[in-house]
């Protein structure tokens, strides 16, 4: 298999516990990521990884495909790690359970990059927002180096906008990351790093460990859902995409287990 999408997906959460249970539009969010997945055309298959049989139950119930996973997992990337040693792929994109919005096409630009050369190990995407979007902590910014790697993830707004600064440039990070396999087994031999622990960021792990993580930008996109007060935006958002359940052309996507007809906005 050249490409497995996993979602991975917990119950528990501190600030918006359920929340892939959570109802938008008359669907459980689970089901709006995991619809969204199957319209890249690059996923070879896509598969739900939770540590809780009511989300397990819920994507079945749709007719999707989920596994049970570890409880004790820390982060989404622990989850993708058991998975990986289940089933083989060359590369697996992890798509955060809490991105009703993911469009497929961004899906495919990352498994692209990572089929194109074996150089590259993990990647994700990000796009610029603004000085007041920077503001918020559960908006994760990024720098770029030259070359287009990450130089760091953090939830502070950055860089720092000293006053002679002609302007803001702020890059938000999307939860999105594409692995290739190998670095999924070297995974869990990677100790945890203090930068992870403190920003509570998983991907700063990596980051410390000197493996580098490349960056592709891509125009902005909607709202995740990291509190209940994010499920109104996210509402309106999809009521204002265009559906058509006659035609599959001009991007739109009949998912493969749902007569359910979507598109990128």
């Amino acid at each position: 298999m050249r490409t497995l999408i996993v979602i991975p997906a917990r119950y528990a959460s501190s600030r918006f516990p359920g929340k892939p249970l959570a109802d938008i539009c008359g669907k459980p969010m689970i089901q709006h990521v995991y619809e969204r997945a199957c319209c890249a055309r690059s996923a070879d298959r896509a598969i739900v990884a939770t540590d809780d049989n009511r989300i397990a139950n819920a994507v079945k119930r749709f007719g999707g495909e989920a596994m049970m996973t570890s409880p004790d997992h820390r982060s989404g990337t622990d989850r993708v790690v058991e998975v990986s040693k289940k089933i083989q792929a060359q590369v697996y994109i992890n798509v955060q359970g809490d991105e009703p919005l993911i469009r497929p096409d961004d899906i495919d630009r990352l498994a692209d990059a990572m089929h194109a050369s074996a150089e590259n190990k993990i990647m994700t995407l990000y796009h610029p927002i603004d000085a007041q979007e920077a503001q918020d902590i559960n908006t994760v910014k990024l720098i770029t180096t030259h070359s287009g790697n990450i130089l760091y993830f953090s939830r502070l707004p950055i860089p720092f906008m000293a006053p002679h600064a002609q302007k803001s440039r702020y890059m938000k990070h999307i939860g999105i990351y594409a692995y290739r396999s190998e670095l999924l087994c070297k995974y869990s031999q990677i100790p945890a790093s203090e930068l992870e622990s403190m920003e509570c960021l998983e991907q700063l792990r990596l980051l410390q460990a000197d493996v580098p993580i490349g960056g592709i930008q891509t125009r902005r996109t909607g709202p995740g859902v990291d509190t209940p007060n994010d499920i109104e935006q996210v509402e309106k958002m999809i009521h204002s995409e265009f559906y058509d359940a006659s035609s599959a052309e001009n991007g739109i996507c009949i998912n493969k287990n749902q007569k359910t007809v979507m598109t990128a906005f």
